[in-house]
């Protein structure tokens, strides 16, 4: 979402606010989404323990 559409969002009233909430979970919570959802989970995991690359090991890695 751009800025307009935050605004946008921002000027509506609470309970049109929770019903795109709602929406927005139904659309997230598809199995099309899942796997996405799944790799964020493990990255944020890896991330909170120290479990990153740094920029030379991303080159080595990909053998460039």
């Amino acid at each position: 979402m751009n800025m307009l559409d935050l605004n946008v969002l921002e000027r509506l009233d609470k309970t049109d606010q929770e019903k795109i909430e709602y929406f927005l979970k139904l659309l997230l919570d598809k199995s099309k989404y899942k796997k996405l959802k799944e790799e964020i989970s493990v990255r944020r995991e890896e991330i909170v323990k120290g479990e990153v690359l740094d920029h030379d090991e991303i080159w080595n890695k990909i053998d460039v």
